[in-house]
């Protein structure tokens, strides 16, 4: 087994200025890298670091009127670590900034995130406590620039988020027992009209949401530019799927105490509505929810984390598996699962492994719980 280093704990609190700074200064060497990943990939397709630019600055209206502290906080990690405040950007709007100009030909460098996500309810759970996990498939290169931000707030629920460097949340937890995890699906509506907001946004908003009613208006009301699922769940017993369009959004809930999701529609009444165009791109997909599905179905009532990690684990059709080893992808880019995501979020646990279908270390990342931010999430 190839050993990885940790997804590295950055600690930030403060304004959202001092927290972009602290962010910043401390994953300069990963967002660097990022950074260049993603402009050469783009340089590919066209668009150069002056057009790049030009995109970055164009998106900041809509990010304001969402929140001005994010643009704030991008400005801070600019800052921190030395590097154009455009490339921050691009750490949270990487598909946004370029697919709605010129979908197909940046699909060809850009392919869209894939995941395979499931969450237990405390009715199904082996000490009656929610669970829920995920596989992030993406550039196998995120290995080693990937993070955990522990973000201490004055105004709001704390958050632990797993994300890219520079960016400002993906899958996480906060201390009110909210957990989000997010999968990227694809439909002919997507990058057909504006505005809209970048989904790292959104996922930072239910983050910071200390009523579950908040992270699901976030979800349902927030104008997007593409496709996207997110399961949210809070510690007590409640979980939704929703699977976004840009304009339209169709909510799932657990079976007999089990959701599993991964990058296809499943609800019949989005089925129904909308082309899935994902399928040429994630076409295991198709079969990665059903083999989750199947391995901890056998074990409800006596679920645990250790169950989450043995489905995700899973290695039937290799490379085209539950845990994808580095292969080049449809589209020719290194492809992996690139992090495996394991949350208790009623108790502030989240353990994070890099590269799992290669490396087997997982590291722990802690959330003090709040007892009185958890009964107001609940309400």
């Amino acid at each position: 087994m190839t050993t990885y280093a940790p997804f590295p704990l950055i600690e930030i609190f403060g304004s959202p200025r001092e927290r972009g700074r602290t962010h910043g200064k401390a994953a300069a060497d990963r967002l660097r890298r990022g950074i260049r990943m993603y402009s050469e990939s783009l340089l590919k397709s066209g668009v150069d670091w002056r057009e790049l630019e030009r995109r970055a600055e164009a998106m900041v209206p809509t990010i304001e009127r969402f929140d001005p502290s994010y643009v704030e906080e991008m400005r801070g990690i600019a800052e921190g670590s030395g590097e154009p405040f455009a490339g921050v950007v691009l750490m949270n709007a990487r598909t946004e900034m370029v697919v709605a100009a010129r979908k197909q030909k940046e699909k060809e460098q850009l392919l869209p995130d894939g995941c395979t996500a499931a969450l237990a309810l405390p009715s199904v759970s082996a000490d009656g406590v929610l669970l829920h996990g995920q596989n992030w498939d993406w550039r196998a290169e995120c290995a080693e620039t990937g993070v955990v931000l522990r973000i201490r707030r004055d105004d709001g629920p704390d958050i632990l988020t797993f994300t890219e460097a520079g960016g400002l949340a993906r899958s996480g937890l906060n201390s009110a027992g909210i957990g989000l995890t997010a999968n990227a699906l694809e439909c002919d509506r997507d990058y057909q009209r504006g505005p809209g907001v970048p989904l790292p946004f959104v996922r930072r908003k239910v983050l910071e949401s200390a009523h579950l009613a908040q992270a699901v208006h976030t979800i349902v009301a927030t104008p997007k530019l593409g496709s996207n699922h997110m399961a949210v769940s809070h510690c007590d017993g409640e979980a939704f799927g929703f699977e976004c369009a840009p304009d339209e959004t169709f909510w799932l809930t657990p079976e007999d105490g089990l959701y599993v999701h991964a990058n296809h529609w499943i609800a019949p009444s989005a089925r129904a509505r909308v082309k899935d165009t994902g399928l040429a791109e994630t076409p295991c997909s198709i079969y990665r929810d059903k083999r989750v599905r199947e391995r901890l179905e056998p074990r409800r009532g006596k679920l645990s984390l250790g169950d989450f990690r043995q489905a995700f684990f899973d290695d039937w059709g290799a490379p085209w598996s539950v845990c994808r080893p580095p292969r080049p992808s449809v589209r020719g880019v290194m492809s992996a699962t690139t992090a495996m995501i394991l949350m208790r979020p009623g108790e502030g646990h989240l353990e994070a492994c890099p590269m799992p279908a290669l490396n087997r270390q997982f590291t722990t990342y802690k959330l003090e719980p709040d007892a009185t931010a958890r009964r107001a999430a609940a309400e």
